[in-house]
């Protein structure tokens, strides 16, 4: 693709002074680079990217919730920097039209696949970053993800981890997850715990005063223990195994 094709989603990212070669890596899946004779990948930038982003949002944060606890903080970042909400924001700015793809994962729709999605946009935030700095890449994070930061803001504690939960597992066919409740304590002052069962393992524990409380608590331990072995399988697997669906590791007893 000519480096002029590119113009409408430098336009999309604010116009930042934008490396040519760097953009054109940034776009490079590993497929396609398997394909091609190993050409670079974006795996580097995506590293990069993904450090700038996280910084920067964690700053943002940090300066307009000087009152919460470093927990909540942690919530909220979450909340903006997943695969789900980072791949929502290259759907925005149509991202996948760009990624330069092996054939297997053109086949079966790669171009709108969440993981390589969110993977390419912190891609092109290395490469901005690589291009021009720190204050341009974070103009750059502000322009993108901005809106997330306020929604998740404004969501506070309401952060829908089940949803996130569910739409991981379907992204990996590891199925629909199951929820396990207990409850304890008097009718007018029970407690709650959940564990969520993905793929024949037990995630958890939950912990509330409503079931929705504590299922969500679940399935924020779930969806961060399986992203943390999807990171691991991938750095692990070669290009030719990158479509294989992700088994989570065993949960803690």
């Amino acid at each position: 693709m000519a480096i002029s094709a590119y113009e409408e989603l430098r336009r999309a990212l604010g116009d930042p002074e934008l490396d040519p070669e760097l953009l054109e890596r940034a776009l490079t899946h590993r497929s396609y680079a398997y394909e091609h004779g190993g050409l670079p990948t974006n795996e580097r930038l995506e590293f990069l990217g993904d450090s700038v982003l996280g910084v920067v949002v964690t700053e943002t944060l940090y300066r307009a919730h000087p009152d919460l606890s470093e927990g909540r903080l942690a919530k909220l970042r979450a909340a903006v920097v997943n695969a789900r909400a980072l791949a929502d924001v290259a759907r925005r700015i149509g991202l996948g039209q760009y990624i330069k793809l092996g054939r297997g994962e053109e086949a079966t729709g790669g171009r709108d696949k969440a993981s390589i999605l969110s993977d390419t946009v912190e891609a092109v935030i290395g490469a901005v970053h690589l291009s021009a700095g720190i204050e341009t890449s974070a103009d750059v994070v502000h322009l993108l993800f901005d809106p997330l930061i306020e929604a998740a803001s404004a969501m506070g504690a309401g952060l829908d981890w089940k949803t996130s939960l569910q739409e991981l597992a379907a992204e990996h066919s590891l199925g629909v997850p199951e929820y396990v409740i207990q409850d304890e304590g008097p009718d007018h002052a029970k407690t709650f715990t959940a564990q969520v069962r993905v793929a024949e393992r037990l995630y958890g524990n939950g912990h509330g005063r409503s079931k929705k409380e504590a299922e969500q608590g679940a399935a924020e331990t779930a969806y961060g223990e399986i992203v943390a072995a999807q990171a691991a399988a991938s750095a692990e697997s070669g290009p030719a195994e990158s479509a294989a669906p992700i088994e989570p590791a065993p949960a803690d007893d």
